[in-house]
């Protein structure tokens, strides 16, 4: 098992299936969100429905335990690849950088997205889940709103005046940066895995590019959903 630390090959093969792994939870989780949508338009309780068998459970305990272990190795090998990447270029890298002209600009900025992708994690976490699940866990509660309510909070931050236009303007930067980083990560995954002749390679681009969209695009439909919903509050 030393070869997935020591060679470059087992790097990429550890990045390649914790950024998949990641990718497959973005979409249910898009998913689940999409109900805040559907449970405000129409009156239903699905979201509320979702967090509550998500909630302070044995086994959503031990999913996020393994995502976060999941994120932290994904993050921990980006940063050591891109340190490895750079030292073997030394002194040449700036010439290398500039004569790769076919090289996607994602494909040349993956640290910075996936920075920029955590950083907002973070602040997510925090948003959410730090008010609900942990709340639920610890009974340390720091939201205005039961714990339990999950599609109160969410709505409490995205529809709070000023305030919600601009988290909601944060996360629109979040995730196009999201979009960007899936939309390199998920094909070149897939090329790490093998799909790298010349006829699956631009087949699993077009695969990446579609995920990626889907990925990013549910979040995204909830929060401008919810940036107009402010909107028409403030106006009306």
């Amino acid at each position: 098992m030393m070869w997935l630390k020591d060679s470059s090959i087992g790097r990429k093969f550890v990045m390649s299936i914790t950024g998949l792994f990641l990718v497959l939870f973005l979409l249910f989780h898009g998913s689940m969100n999409l109900c805040l949508v559907i449970d405000d338009i129409f009156g239903t309780h699905a979201y509320n429905w979702i967090c509550a068998m998500l909630g302070a459970n044995w086994y959503a305990i031990i999913g996020t335990l393994v995502l976060a272990l999941g994120v932290v190795v994904h993050f921990c090998y980006a940063i050591y690849l891109t340190i490895q990447n750079r030292a073997a270029r030394g002194k040449d890298r700036y010439a290398i950088e500039a004569r790769q002209e076919g090289v996607d600009w994602e494909s040349k900025n993956m640290l910075v997205l996936g920075i920029i992708v955590i950083g907002f994690l973070c602040l997510h976490l925090y948003n959410f889940w730090y008010k609900m699940q942990w709340a639920e866990l610890t009974g340390i509660h720091t939201s205005m709103f039961d714990p339990q309510d999950g599609s109160a909070i969410v709505k409490g931050l995205f529809t709070d005046g000023w305030c919600g236009i601009i988290y909601c303007l944060l996360y629109m930067v979040w995730l196009v940066a999201l979009w960007f980083h899936l939309n390199h990560g998920i094909w070149s995954a897939l090329q790490t895995m093998g799909w790298s002749n010349l006829i699956w390679l631009k087949r699993i681009k077009v695969i990446g590019t579609i995920f990626a969209t889907i990925a990013a695009g549910l979040f995204m439909v909830v929060t401008l959903y919810f940036l107009g919903v402010n909107i028409g509050m403030m106006l009306g």
